[in-house]
């Protein structure tokens, strides 16, 4: 690897490792390179000073290496397995071996167990496999966890308010060259503005938190990137926590608490977050949890902006890796800003296009949102690629409720569509999606995302004459490049099953657009309907 050290080009080779692997693949993030074997993981710590950790020495990887396997032990002992001495031997090829071993220490490394990757927490939230009885298995995790961590003594003075705010203002002097970038100069300022309100209102809170007790070495990076279910012994492992600095890792429980409440948040689950939140302030016995979860969750979306701006900028990682921590860097400064206040008043709209197989409805969608500038979450793709993992225009001929098309497999789509849609309102943007919606029961599934997010949900019920239909249909079959793949048969199953649309819940919320005409004119018409409905 052009730029690289030169033992990492060995630590490649499925022939490095003493018990043999058939493959290894190299994971990048801003201070570590981690390398995955079939059983096992090794870590190696990236010589980088980023102020808040510094590990520009051996000694100094070293040492965090061992703490990192201390600290780690404690939620998962089974885990962290051992420290080894990466060695440079006599003929210039390298070994892992034992301490006081041959050969010259170049790197130490931290060996672990690989946990199942099915299990990770955010391939999970991706596939919509994540459900409230392992947010209750995380909370029966913690609860004792934060019970036993140390308290008290030097661990208290990190729940000051010269700590905590020391905190918050090295992430603002670490974010000013981005600004104008990937954050907006004003909304910095209404961010910094929310945090000094907030802690000089606060200051009595702060100061009982000490006193009751809620100060704990805690984990300090508890977000779904570091959490694995292993569903075969129903276990779950909040693994990866801070090593480097103590001041990330003690602090307030809620701040630990607030970070992964943050990340449902930001993968849109707020259903989710409130559970988590109400389940653990419950079972610690934390009853003010709630007064500071704002407050720490605005904290951790800026920690994981900056951490998104020093990526972004990092020409160690590929263009792409560069460019999605850009689009994360934005997005969760937004969420910053929303915990901040900034998006009072502000109420975006989910624009659901629903209507039967052939109706237009996905063309009519990615019209308007393109137009609008808003996203736009289809139905087909996201069966395909995120929830079947098959190419998007792979033709999937089946029966209605089959293969694909599954109940099981439909359900995780509308589940899919709902948190996309929960995502972007939760940072202050309109979304469209589209899908058919022919069951009442998913309409007002969405529609109890107003519960959650301040927003509006907006039905645009699509139909076409069926003549008209039957012909588009018929194309759409011979057409290549088209993810759906609706069928008359399936158009006919679809109305069979359809639910009507219920005045009390739905029907001061639906615009009908019959997509008959050119996709000009239909985009036309959606627009004049929207406005007469004051949408």
């Amino acid at each position: 690897m052009t730029g690289s050290p030169e033992w990492i080009d060995q630590m490649l080779k499925p022939t490095f490792y003493p018990e043999g692997t058939t493959k290894v693949d190299l994971v990048q993030t801003h201070i570590s390179w981690v390398f995955l074997c079939d059983e096992f993981v090794y870590k190696v710590k990236k010589p980088v000073d980023f102020g808040f950790l510094d590990f520009t020495t051996l000694e100094k990887r070293e040492h965090f290496i061992r703490e990192e396997l201390r600290l780690n032990r404690r939620l998962c002992p089974e885990i962290y397995l051992e420290c080894l001495p990466l060695q440079r031997l006599e003929d210039g090829s390298y070994a892992l071996g034992e301490p006081g071993g041959v050969g010259e220490v170049v790197e130490w490394v931290l060996k672990m167990k690989r946990m199942p990757e099915a299990g990770m927490m955010q391939g999970m939230i991706r596939r919509e496999e994540i459900g409230a009885g392992h947010l209750d298995r995380i909370v029966e995790r913690l609860v004792p966890f934060y019970r036993a961590a140390a308290t008290g003594g030097w661990v208290d003075e990190y729940g000051t308010l010269e700590k905590v705010w020391f905190n918050i203002q090295e992430n603002f002097d670490q974010t000013r060259p981005f600004l104008g970038d990937l954050l907006d100069e004003g909304k910095f300022q209404e961010i910094v503005r929310y945090n000094h309100d907030f802690v000089e209102a606060n200051k009595g809170l702060f100061e009982e938190r000490i006193r009751g007790h809620m100060i704990r070495e805690g984990h300090g990076d508890l977000y779904s990137a570091n959490i694995c279910f292993d569903e075969e012994r129903g276990d779950v492992y909040c693994f990866d926590c801070i090593e480097f600095n103590e001041r990330f890792r003690c602090g307030d429980v809620a701040c630990d608490l607030g970070f992964l409440a943050m990340d449902l948040d930001f993968h849109g689950l707020p259903w989710f977050e409130k559970q988590l939140v109400e389940g653990f302030s419950s079972g610690y016995g934390d009853e003010k949890l709630t007064l500071l979860m704002e407050f720490y969750k605005c904290y951790r979306a800026y920690v994981r902006a900056k951490i998104g701006c020093f990526m972004a900028n990092d020409p160690g990682l590929d263009s792409a890796l560069r460019e999605k921590a850009r689009e994360d860097a934005r997005d969760y400064f937004a969420l910053a800003y929303r915990y901040a206040g900034g998006l009072k008043g502000v109420r975006p709209t989910v624009y659901c296009f629903m209507g039967l197989s052939g109706t237009g409805k996905s063309t009519l969608a990615k019209d308007f949102s393109k137009g609008r500038g808003i996203k736009w979450f289809n139905s087909d793709i996201i069966r395909k690629e995120v929830i079947c993992g098959v190419p998007k225009t792979e033709r999937h001929i089946e029966p209605f409720g089959k293969g694909i098309y599954s109940e099981e497999v439909t359900r995780k789509t509308y589940r899919s569509l709902m948190r996309h849609a929960a995502r972007e309102v939760l940072m202050g943007r309109s979304v469209a999606i589209d899908a058919t919606y022919v069951d009442q029961i998913e309409r007002e599934r969405l529609l109890g995302l107003e519960e959650f997010v301040e927003c509006k949900v907006v039905f645009i019920e699509c139909d076409l004459d069926e003549e008209v239909l039957k012909e588009r249909l018929k194309k759409r079959a011979e057409s290549l490049g088209e993810p759906s793949d609706g069928r008359y048969e399936i158009y006919l199953a679809q109305k069979a099953r359809q639910t009507p649309l219920d005045p009390e819940f739905e029907r001061d919320r639906v615009v009908h657009i019959d997509t008959g005409g050119t996709r000009e004119e239909n985009l036309e018409s959606l627009l004049g309907a929207l406005q007469a409905k004051g949408v």
